[in-house]
C-alpha cells in the first residue's frame, strides 16, 4: 500500500542505475484535469513511463516526442492545450496542463536525487525542491511545513514541497466511518478502512467510496505494523472499546498529526480513564487524543458527524487554530 507518486519515484530510481530518466511534475492545472498539481511521471527514451500525467491524454504524445529527441534540457516547463504542445486528442473539456519535466542523467547525482524524493514520499521528512529553469534542480532542503505538495512559480523560478499525500486510518467500519472515507477521498487523502469482522465488511463495504483501500484485519495490528508516517490521521468511529482503544493505543506510538475517538463527553472520559488504568497512557499521550473528535457543529447524522471530524482533521493538517 502506497502512493502513486511513490511508485513512480522508485520505479525511476531503478531505471536510473542503467539510463537516463525523464522525471515530470504537474505544475497547475486549468479546466477539466484527472491529476492535481504535483502529480508525478518518469519515463526513459525507450518508451516506458510509470505514472501518469492526464488519465492518458497526453502521455501517448509526450512519448513520441521523448522517442524523437525531445526534451533534453536538464528542466523545462512545457503546456498542453491552450495554444500548448498538440496531445493527440484534446484535454477533456478543455483542460489545460503545464508540466515540469527534469532530465537526469544516469550518474550517482541523478540517483541520489530520486532516493531523496522517494523518502519524501514515503513520510520520512518533507523537502523543498528548489530549481532555475533551464537548469537543474540546485536545492533540495528539509521541511516542516503540512503535507501535501505544493507549488510555486515566480518566472522561471520554481519552488515545490515535496511531502507523502496525507493519509486517513478508520479504525473500524460504521455509518460515520463510511461519510468519513467518503470525505477523505474527496479530500485528496489516502484512505484506509481497517476491519476485521466480516458482518461490517459485509453490509457497509459495498457503500465505501472508490478508491478507500479497505484493509481486512484488526485496526491495531495495522496501526502496529504498518505505522503512521508524520501526515497520517487515525480515526477510530465504532464505539466499540475493544477496537477503539486499542487502535488509539497503537497510535500515540506513532507519529500521526492527529488522533481521535467517536464518543459522547462521558464516554471520551471513561475512555480516558481505561487508557490510562489499563493501556499505560501518559498525560501527554493521552493528550494526543481528540475525544469527543471532531469540530463542534451540533452534529447529530453520520454525515455530519464525519464533517464535524473531518473539518477538524483538515484544520489540523494544515496548522490552522481551532476555536
Amino acid at each position: 500500500m502506497q502512493s502513486l507518486d511513490l511508485t513512480v519515484v522508485q520505479q525511476a530510481a531503478r531505471w536510473i542505475t542503467t539510463q537516463p530518466v525523464w522525471l515530470c511534475t504537474v505544475l497547475s492545472t486549468f479546466g477539466s484535469s484527472p491529476r492535481s498539481p504535483g502529480a508525478l511521471m518518469a519515463a526513459t527514451a525507450d518508451g516506458h513511463y510509470s505514472g501518469s500525467l492526464s488519465g492518458g491524454c497526453v502521455e501517448e504524445d509526450f512519448i513520441v516526442r521523448l522517442r524523437a529527441g525531445a526534451f533534453r534540457q536538464a528542466s523545462q516547463v512545457v503546456r498542453y492545450g491552450d495554444g500548448g504542445l498538440a496531445p493527440n486528442r484534446a484535454l477533456p473539456c478543455g483542460g489545460v496542463l503545464d508540466i515540469l519535466i527534469e532530465y537526469l542523467p544516469c550518474n550517482d547525482a541523478g540517483a541520489d536525487y530520486l532516493a531523496r524524493l522517494g523518502q519524501a514520499l514515503a513520510g520520512h521528512g518533507a523537502l523543498v525542491k528548489q530549481l532555475t529553469l533551464p537548469a537543474a534542480c540546485h536545492a533540495l532542503t528539509p521541511d516542516s511545513g503540512p503535507g501535501a505538495t505544493r507549488v510555486a512559480r515566480d518566472g522561471n523560478h520554481l519552488t515545490l514541497h515535496i511531502a507523502a499525500a496525507p493519509r486517513l486510518v478508520i479504525a473500524g467500519l460504521s455509518p460515520v466511518a463510511v461519510y468519513c472515507a467518503g470525505f477523505a477521498v474527496a479530500l485528496g487523502f489516502e484512505t484506509v478502512v481497517c476491519e476485521h469482522r466480516p458482518e461490517e465488511l459485509e453490509n457497509l463495504r459495498p457503500q465505501l467510496a472508490e478508491g478507500v483501500i479497505v484493509e481486512p484485519q484488526f485496526p491495531a495490528k495495522f496501526i502496529e505494523q504498518q505505522g503512521c508516517h508524520a501526515h497520517t490521521a487515525v480515526v477510530a468511529l465504532t464505539h466499540d472499546p475493544r477496537i477503539d482503544d486499542l487502535a488509539l493505543m497503537e497510535a500515540v506510538q506513532t507519529q500521526a498529526f492527529y488522533i481521535g475517538a467517536m464518543g459522547s463527553m462521558k464516554n471520551s472520559q471513561r475512555r480516558r480513564e481505561r487508557l490510562q488504568r489499563i493501556g499505560g497512557l501518559t498525560e501527554a499521550e493521552l493528550a494526543r487524543v481528540h475525544a469527543p473528535i471532531g469540530l463542534d457543529l451540533g452534529s447529530k447524522t453520520p454525515a455530519e458527524i464525519a464533517l464535524a471530524v473531518m473539518a477538524d482533521v483538515v484544520a489540523h493538517k494544515n496548522r490552522r487554530p481551532v476555536a
